[in-house]
């Protein structure tokens, strides 16, 4: 019986998310610090105040994110849970990088600081749009893709929801040939851009100094990237989250692998609770749980038989 820790990506930031934590958590509180002197004003106040629209900036929802699940994860830790592997969605995958040892907090808020510049100018460059396909089988979708100049898709979610990026014109395109094809529901998305397309692969263009300038040391316990759906170390991460930008997002199969490779239980640590409902749709034989603040990870000692 192996467990997984999955850290969740830009979506799930909240006013709130991680406060909690940093009030009762002498671990989290000092992850919060941490990551303030790397970004250079107070994360936890505005993790506490917002406001939304302040969080909702793509260059300050990648580094508050990535605390608060970090801040989390130390609470968690603290409280005597850990996992056998970390695994991340999209921009989750840099505090799944810190879970594993492989990055510092410091490094991690600093390169999702630039992450997210480097995402925004990436989406004026070139703007596009994202939809949600609901109901249609993940090779459905793809063919329908291929058949439609300058879509992709963009994040196997789960079984029946697959989310497609490109041209915004394309996107219309695919989501009235998915109607067609019997998707329940078709959704443009409010983002600002084509994420995880090539219309952004440039901008690893722009990430890379950051990443050339961190600091990637020896994992302390697994990663397993959602981009090539395998355990990875060190030595390939710079190419991965260059990579990452341009590429889908595999969620779907990297459970289902892992699940394959003997984890039995998988703990969405961070705020949001959405890729726990994601992973009971993907294998319903894993124990799927969510932590976010000390009530959820009360919940979750008690699921767990150490609280």
């Amino acid at each position: 019986m192996k467990t997984a820790f999955c850290f969740p990506g830009q979506g799930s930031q909240t006013v709130g998310m991680g406060v909690a934590f940093a009030d009762t958590s002498a671990a989290a509180a000092a992850v919060f610090a941490e990551a303030s002197d790397a970004f250079g004003s107070d994360l936890l106040e505005l993790c506490r105040s917002g406001p939304q629209e302040r969080l909702d900036q793509t260059e300050i929802t990648q580094p508050a994110l990535t605390t608060a699940s970090v801040a989390c994860l130390a609470a968690v830790r603290e409280a005597g849970i850990t996992a056998d592997v970390a695994i991340g969605h999209s921009a989750g995958e840099y505090a799944a990088l810190v879970a594993a040892g492989i990055l510092s907090v410091g490094d991690a808020v600093r390169l999702t600081r630039a992450r997210g510049e480097a995402t925004a100018a990436a989406a004026t460059r070139t703007p596009g749009a994202m939809s949600a396909i609901i109901g249609l089988e993940d090779a459905q979708v793809e063919e329908l893709c291929d058949g439609i100049e300058g879509v992709w898709v963009a994040n196997y979610n789960c079984p029946g929801q697959i989310v497609v990026s490109g041209e915004s014109a394309a996107v219309e395109q695919l989501n009235e040939a998915a109607k067609e094809a019997g998707a329940r529901r078709a959704l443009t998305l409010a983002v600002s851009g084509a994420f995880h397309s090539p219309l952004t692969a440039a901008a690893a263009d722009d990430l890379r100094p950051a990443l050339q300038a961190a600091t990637f040391a020896a994992p302390t316990s697994a990663f397993f990237s959602t981009v090539t759906c395998q355990l990875e170390s060190e030595a390939n991460i710079v190419q991965i989250l260059e990579d990452q930008l341009g590429a889908p997002v595999r969620f779907t199969q990297a459970i289902q692998q892992l699940a394959g490779e003997g984890v039995t239980t998988c703990i969405e640590v961070g705020p949001g609770g959405v890729l726990a409902g994601l992973m009971r749709r993907i294998d319903r034989n894993l124990t799927a749980l969510a932590i976010s603040d000390p009530e959820s990870l009360a919940k979750a000692q008690e699921v767990l038989g150490n609280g």
